[in-house]
């Protein structure tokens, strides 16, 4: 078996073999999706081909900007179209491409890759931990009234701003403006390239599905978020996502959607783990929580390069054991953390705590706390503060959340 790079001329291969792993055949996107391969970056595709010349598998790779918790933007790969025939599984075809994949990232000198996971106990061995979470939130339209806003200093609030209804082709700039604000400020959201907005690839709203926008402008008339919902069946109300510079803009499109007339529901896709708005229910039993799920998985690929990277909001040390298996690598850091930034080198201290490079990978952005993990069994703990004190370390400004598909 020979695992190369594509190139442009493999596209139509490089698809059709995804299809075929998959058990699909090549069609128009269903209502709602954009064609994800017109995005694909064939210089960064990988094929495994047969002794025969035929394509058992593949393996894709874009390019993104994550955001780390402290505000940092760094260039990170979403690992995607990771698929083998049905014919060659079980073969090490998979575990063959994802280590020349990793080898060929640590090449260009990137230290984390990401994805997201259609099957959770598939990327766990390649070291991929899941890093942020996302679930549904549904409000009955006749119990959705938000409570009245707490006086401030005497008197309410003003309201700033106002709510616009546009139809999706009418305002993919704006969309793609405010999202990128919006991602430059949020741990774990990554960067929704121009290309993407121009090709129309992903879901909505990156995609032409036909969608209403509300779009939201500040006292200025500067669009600061929008929400992207249809109108479906059964009366359902379903918001796509909300994009806001802050919670009062937030507040705001969560209001417009939740009073819009001939409703029954209004269902919030993607919904973070810490938004406020069940808060600001005067009902908080009106809502209900579902499909919590993983969403962005992380892996990393240079220990201290990644930890240096991130901005940090608490003091102190901590001693790593970090157990890479599917390298065969182990390594053990001192983590040092002084106002705000980190420093981590090679140690022969006694660990403070043991992980595996996974594990790592989940408490990385914060979205994770490193105490459940012990719990759970998955890291060990040599000293009794120690989980504690990672806990305070690796915690961030604010839950991570992402909601780019790829």
């Amino acid at each position: 078996m020979e695992i190369r790079p594509t190139t442009d001329q493999d596209r139509e291969v490089f698809v059709d073999t995804i299809l075929a792993a998959f058990g699909r055949l090549r069609e128009s996107p269903a209502e709602g999706a954009g064609l994800l391969w017109s995005a694909y970056e064939m210089d960064r595709n990988l094929l495994a081909v047969a002794a025969d010349g035929r394509p058992v598998g593949t393996a894709g790779a874009y390019s993104f900007e994550l955001t780390l918790p402290g505000g940092a933007l760094v260039p990170v790969t979403g690992v995607t179209g990771v698929c083998v025939l049905p014919s060659h599984r079980r073969q090490g075809v998979l575990s063959a491409m994802m280590r020349h994949q990793l080898a060929a990232l640590r090449a260009r000198g990137e230290f984390l890759s990401v994805l997201l996971a259609s099957e959770a106990l598939i990327y766990g061995r390649f070291g991929y931990g899941p890093a942020t979470y996302t679930r549904r939130l549904t409000v009955p339209r006749h119990r959705a009234a938000l409570a009245r806003p707490r006086a401030r200093a005497g008197a309410d609030a003003p309201a700033t701003g106002s709510v616009e209804v546009l139809r999706r082709a009418e305002c993919g700039g704006i969309l793609e403006e405010v999202y990128d604000r919006y991602r430059r400020a949020q741990p774990g959201a990554l960067s929704r390239p121009h290309r993407w907005w121009a090709l129309g690839a992903g879901q909505p709203p990156v995609s032409p599905a036909p969608r209403y926008v509300a779009v939201h402008r500040d006292a200025e008339g500067v669009p600061d978020g929008y929400a992207s919902y249809s109108l479906g069946e059964s009366d359902t109300l379903t918001v796509d996502e909300t994009i806001a510079i802050d919670d009062a803009v937030s507040s705001a499109l969560a209001r417009f959607v939740l009073v819009h007339d001939l409703v029954d529901q209004v269902v919030f896709k993607h919904f973070p783990p810490d938004h406020p708005l069940r808060w600001q229910l005067a009902d908080f039993n009106a809502s209900q929580l579902s499909g919590d799920t993983d969403w962005l998985w992380v892996r990393l690929l240079d220990v201290p390069g990644a930890l240096t990277a991130r901005g940090w909001f608490t003091d102190g040390e901590l001693v790593l054991d970090v157990d890479d298996p599917f390298l065969g690598e182990r390594d053990r850091y001192l983590l040092t953390v002084r106002n705000g930034k980190a420093d981590c080198v090679p140690t022969e201290r006694e660990p403070d705590l043991s992980l595996d490079v996974r594990d790592l990978g989940s408490v990385y952005l914060g979205g994770t706390a490193p105490s459940t993990l012990v719990r759970a069994g998955h890291i060990r703990a040599h000293r009794p503060g120690a989980p504690a004190l990672a806990d305070a370390l690796f915690r961030a400004e604010r839950s991570p959340h992402c909601l780019q598909w790829f």
